[in-house]
């Protein structure tokens, strides 16, 4: 019996378990959401939440604390100057877990987590992928009329050429 055992095991050995939650709390942060399983999304949830509280002590040792568990520089920087100064006044609860539907292969339930108040960030990144698409596929097309006018010159040139040999293969 797990009597007063806390945690989740998730089927993994200690290290692959501790690993696989870093990496996903470095992945909340710097995206601002993502999607798993809903049992890791439990798991993963008390560790992004202690990462902020570190965050909004904002010392020299908290930060050494959070380099010392996030896997990136970036994310700690992040970790400091964006996500937790947004929850200032907040004394917990920082994370959202949505459930979504169920994976094809196994019947797992997926979730998103995300951090609360991430709507505007995430608003912010769908506008900038949709930009950079509307940008490619007008570079796109611009390509596409360019090697259409190409060919046409081309095979203008060849018919051109043909004539001229037609006429001298006939005299």
């Amino acid at each position: 019996m797990r009597h007063k055992v806390a945690g989740y095991k998730l089927g993994r050995t200690t290290s692959h378990r501790r690993a696989m939650l870093r990496n996903m709390v470095t992945s909340i942060i710097m995206e601002e959401r993502i999607e798993t399983t809903v049992i890791k999304a439990k798991a993963v949830r008390p560790q992004v939440e202690k990462m902020i509280t570190l965050g909004k002590k904002g010392d020299l040792a908290a930060r050494r604390r959070a380099a010392a568990y996030l896997m990136t520089d970036e994310a700690v920087r992040k970790l400091f100057d964006t996500v937790a100064p947004r929850f200032g006044d907040r004394k917990g609860g920082y994370l959202r877990i949505v459930r979504t539907a169920w994976r094809k292969g196994d019947g797992a339930e997926k979730a998103f987590i995300e951090l609360l108040g991430s709507e505007q960030v995430l608003d912010e990144k769908r506008q900038k992928r949709a930009e950079v698409r509307a940008k490619r596929a007008e570079e796109n097309r611009k390509a596409m009329e360019h090697a259409e006018a190409q060919a046409q010159k081309d095979m203008a040139a060849n018919e051109a050429e043909g004539k001229t040999e037609g006429s001298d293969k006939k005299e």
